[in-house]
């Protein structure tokens, strides 16, 4: 494993947290929503709630240990990982569209986390503390006029945005086990649903689902991250790789 300096071993606490808060966001909505639709099962295992303990009981290797391992082989360049929220299939299949409104609450809560992040970056702009990068990063999503006073600021919220971008994005992908398979079944008659969620849940394909998506989502963020970025900065020219 590579040595890391204490650069980028701040770096690495400021991903972990980014990353477990809205990750605890994402399935806290999850569980809200759920609870709202009358499926009260994550509600009892404590998920509704920014509180990360509860989580973390629950998907230990995913919120922690995945992130962690993922920045340490990565060079520190980015980090990875999941969570859960329970729910009994038993009111899914008895409410399709609820279910389908529980799957969209998680990456509703990272876009509105990310809007956030833009606005505290617009903010910053305004006040002529942050500028637009002549190149964008992970980490670089906006930068510091003054980096001794605002780095700190200008990284996390760098982060904070891209990461919810990505997390909002990445589930709404149609594919086990991903959010936007069930999200999908809004477009569908409830015998259609119905159908589609059966198929879902006994294909067995939820690890083969999740890496397909992750290839195809590579493909499709080198679009993504450019729209996003020119909306953030109107007028702004980055480039589609």
């Amino acid at each position: 494993m590579p040595q890391f300096g204490p650069e980028i071993l701040a770096l690495g606490m400021i991903w972990y947290i980014v990353f477990l808060f809205s990750t605890v966001c994402h399935e806290g909505a999850h569980a809200l929503a759920a609870r709202l639709g009358g499926d009260p099962t994550a509600f009892h295992g404590g998920q509704v709630s920014l509180n990360p303990f509860p989580h973390l009981q629950r998907e230990p290797f995913g919120l922690f240990l995945v992130p962690i391992l993922s920045f340490a082989l990565n060079n520190g360049s980015w980090m990875i990982g999941w969570a859960s929220a329970p729910y009994d299939p038993a009111w899914a299949d008895r409410h399709p569209r609820r279910a389908a409104a529980m799957a969209l609450a998680g990456p509703a809560a990272n876009f509105t986390l990310m809007l956030l992040a833009a606005v505290g970056i617009r903010i910053g702009i305004s006040l002529g503390q942050f500028r637009a990068p002549e190149e964008a990063t992970f980490t670089r999503i906006t930068e510091a006029t003054n980096p001794e006073t605002m780095g700190f600021a200008a990284t996390f919220l760098s982060i904070f945005f891209l990461l919810n971008l990505v997390l909002g994005t990445f589930n709404l992908i149609p594919a086990p086990p991903l959010d936007g398979n069930s999200a999908i079944t809004l477009l569908m008659s409830r015998r259609a649903a119905l159908r589609w969620m059966d198929w879902s849940h006994n294909s067995g394909l939820g690890l083969a689902g999740l890496i397909l998506a992750w290839v195809v989502y590579g493909r499709m963020f080198r679009f993504i991250f450019p729209v996003a970025l020119n909306l953030l900065y109107p007028g702004a020219r980055y480039g589609y790789g």
